[in-house]
């Protein structure tokens, strides 16, 4: 098999800091490599991969802002479509614009739906949803007028994640700074509680920031360490006490929870989106509904056992068992036994 994946050019691939599509999009890549796949990884420029790599697009546009980002996501997704015959199969991971070339091309194409932006997006995912393959990321994020050939779950690099025994004495968000993703309710959480929280995350809503989070900023019980890279990430979700994850929408799968995890760090979130399948309630944290629950459930988390987390991570989420998961999609695309 001859596979191109289509990673995003917003960040570099792996990103330095936030960037979950190129982080999915790289681990993939590193899996099938290690499987002895033939993969060509379509990046920026600046991206690194033991895997071939081709780019059209040499920075990525989310870091330079001098950049177009139309013309850097047309350039790059029409770079691969023009090369579609020399691979048997192209695996795409960045939305839904490359599903817009596939009547052009031969080239079957399978689409990792990395969550749905708006419902607005989906007619397109519809319109060719005769002629594509689609995978979600959960169960839980799964469109009831769209056709899936599978579930494969993101998986990580678990030796990027340092499991510790023991743990610090603070709360912890990690992710985009918004209020889908619950940065202003972790405040709450540990104000009433008690407990420092460290806030680690790119401002995605500078309103949001400004207005719910940053008033409450003061370097001693609510500290912002900024956007942090993979080795700040491993340190701060290692030493953390709990991963607090409130979120306020259906999440499509939450690449903190299981990485906090693989530390063996419990995690605390609300009943939402694809965290039922994440989160083993009552063993590898707690799924709460009200800010009230996770403060209760906060007293409990000394009565887990952090062995527990890891376990259930490297069982579930590890970059070969998804490396395994794609593998079986492409064979079954492409009618190999």
């Amino acid at each position: 098999m001859k596979i191109a994946i289509l990673s995003p050019a917003v960040w570099r691939t792996p990103p330095r800091k936030y960037g979950p599509w190129e982080q999915v999009a790289y681990n993939i890549t590193e899996g099938l490599v290690e499987k002895g796949i033939d993969v060509t990884l379509f990046a920026t420029g600046d991206s690194y991969t033991r895997a071939k790599l081709e780019y059209i697009v040499e920075k990525p546009y989310g870091e330079n802002p001098e950049l177009d980002a139309k013309v850097c996501e047309c350039m790059h997704i029409s770079y691969l479509m023009e090369k579609a015959s020399d691979f048997d199969l192209i695996h795409n991971n960045y939305d839904f614009l490359p599903l817009t070339y596939s009547r052009l091309i031969k080239t079957p194409m399978v689409t990792t739906i990395h969550g749905f932006s708006s419902p607005k997006i989906i007619p397109v995912y519809k319109r060719y949803n005769d002629i594509n393959y689609y995978v979600s990321i959960s169960n839980s994020d799964r469109s009831k007028e769209l056709n899936y050939i599978a579930t494969v779950y993101n998986g990580v690099d678990e030796k990027q994640f340092t499991f510790r025994e023991q743990h610090g004495n603070y709360l912890l968000f990690f992710g985009r700074i918004h209020h889908e993703k619950g940065t202003y309710e972790c405040i709450e959480i540990a104000k009433k509680y008690g407990m420092k929280l460290i806030i680690s995350g790119l401002i995605q809503d500078e309103k949001y920031f400004e207005e719910k989070v940053k008033p409450f900023i003061n370097n001693k019980d609510i500290i912002y360490v900024g956007n942090s890279g993979p080795e700040e990430r491993d340190i701060l979700l290692g030493e953390a006490y709990a991963l607090l994850h409130p979120i306020n929408f259906e999440e499509p799968f939450g690449l903190s929870v299981v990485e906090a995890f693989f530390c063996g760090t419990p995690v605390i979130a609300f009943k939402r989106g694809a965290m039922p399948e994440l989160v083993l309630d009552k063993r590898t944290g707690f799924l709460v509904n009200t800010i009230e629950e996770a403060l209760d459930s906060l007293d409990k988390i000394k009565t887990l056992n952090r062995k527990d987390c890891r376990e259930w991570a490297e069982s579930k989420f590890t970059r070969n068992k998804m490396a395994e998961g794609y593998i079986e999609v492409y064979k079954k695309i492409l009618n190999i036994n």
